[in-house]
């Protein structure tokens, strides 16, 4: 899971660290992102946007495993939501979760809200 943080915010990484001792096993299939990665999922429509926070090592996806299957059904999604923002809570940390955005709802997705951590501008 190390290989998949490199680059991540610290206090994200905190909080998925923290999150590992939930009863809902998870792995991280994503944290910091190529552009030209991004424009690939923008393409192919697994993505709305090039503003992503992946690309800034604010945001991270999960995937549920039982066992070790990667599982993809929504209830799975909503008990690890619960766990990650548990986590965060615990950590002092607040986080966003793709699940509850109205729209191109996204289960694996979590982020650091643009208020608290904005990205810092390139020199």
């Amino acid at each position: 899971m190390t290989d998949k943080l490199q680059g991540v915010h610290p206090d994200l990484v905190r909080v998925v660290r923290a999150a590992e001792s939930g009863p809902v096993k998870f792995r991280v299939t994503e944290g910091v992102r190529s552009i030209a990665r991004q424009r690939a999922l923008v393409m192919g429509k697994k993505s709305r946007t090039m503003r992503s926070r992946h690309l800034t090592g604010h945001a991270v996806d999960l995937a549920v495993m039982i066992g070790n299957t990667v599982v993809w059904e929504w209830p799975h999604y909503q008990q690890l939501a619960a766990q990650v923002k548990e986590a965060a809570r615990n950590e002092g940390v607040p986080i966003e979760w793709g699940g509850d955005w109205a729209t191109f709802k996204d289960g694996p997705h979590f982020q650091l809200p643009h208020d608290v951590y904005p990205e810092v501008p390139s020199k």
